[in-house]
């Protein structure tokens, strides 16, 4: 998804991006690289326009010279809104970061939100919902959920799956145009706009008796704090079930498309190292990938 455009304050530098942009989803990266270095020499401190350097050049097969504009995307913006350390890391010219930018994530959904549902599941093929639900139900027959928390909730789409087998969800997202959407869908108690650690951090312990997280820690590397976390909130026997894109090796890895992949193994021994006990983790695919299916695992824990 393109980054969001921010103006530069120069029109000449705007309208030079403009045509880069066009250029480059004509596939002419060449026509793409000359028109952005035209803009960066008048507006020289403009991240938008270094990180669209990187991406063409990145198409150009210039490893070095992309790595050298994401760099000074990122110099020019230490928010880092456009994922410039996900891009070097990609390109090997800096270490896989252990969660994506805050700013990144928040920036990615908020101008998502409006077409959120129709492109994931009219496009991707999305079905995290139904297979968790199917997956939970699996774990626990007939069970009935008195207080359900939706991490990284989006428009709405977990909860509305799981809205007749709960008395209360509550939900939060990153981007306040996500929880927005959501909040106005009426399946929640609460929503709110924040860091999922931040919202469980909030929540009274031993509170919770479900949490879910539907195609969420895509966009989390390190999921060990969020397992403390969640323990923290929920009370004996809850159920904690969530989607994973599937690794191949060691504990978690960011791809070529960004998300971050985990591997079972690592999810075993997270759950045994905070007081859950692996119900089912079951390989799957949620969703799709220029129109291939997109490795995947359904996890189900339950509290100790």
């Amino acid at each position: 998804m393109t980054p969001v455009l921010r103006s530069s304050g120069h029109l000449a530098a705007d309208r030079r991006y403009d045509y880069a942009r066009g250029a480059a989803a004509e596939g002419d990266h060449v026509a793409a690289s000359d028109l952005l270095q035209q803009t960066l020499e008048i507006a020289p401190t403009w991240a938008p326009a270094w990180f669209a350097l990187g991406e063409s050049r990145e198409e150009l097969g210039e490893t070095a010279a992309a790595a050298e504009a994401f760099a000074q995307a990122l110099a020019h913006d230490p928010a880092d809104s456009q994922g410039a350390r996900l891009r070097l890391a990609r390109l090997g010219a800096a270490d896989q970061p252990a969660q994506p930018p805050q700013a990144y994530v928040r920036d990615l959904f908020d101008q998502y939100a409006a077409r959120f549902e129709t492109h994931l599941v009219k496009d991707l093929a999305y079905r995290a919902p139904s297979v968790l639900r199917e997956a939970i139900t699996r774990a626990a027959p007939a069970r009935r959920f008195a207080q359900a928390l939706d991490l990284g909730c989006g428009t709405g789409l977990m909860a509305k799956e799981m809205a007749d087998l709960c008395d209360q969800i509550a939900g939060v997202d990153l981007a306040p145009a996500m929880a927005a959407k959501a909040r106005a869908s009426g399946v929640y108690a609460e929503v709110e706009a924040a860091d999922l650690l931040d919202f469980l951090k909030g929540r009274a312990p031993a509170g919770a008796d479900l949490v879910v997280a539907a195609d969420v820690f895509v966009y989390c590397g390190a999921l060990d704090a969020i397992f403390g976390a969640v323990r923290r909130v929920v009370k004996d026997q809850a159920i904690f079930a969530f989607t994973l894109q599937r690794g191949a090796e060691g504990d978690y890895r960011l791809g070529e498309d960004l998300r971050y992949a985990h591997t079972p193994a690592y999810v075993a021994r997270l759950a045994a190292s905070h007081g859950f006990a692996l119900a089912s983790c079951d390989e799957v695919s949620v969703r799709q990938d220029r129109g291939q299916p997109v490795p995947g695992l359904s996890v189900v824990l339950l509290a100790l």
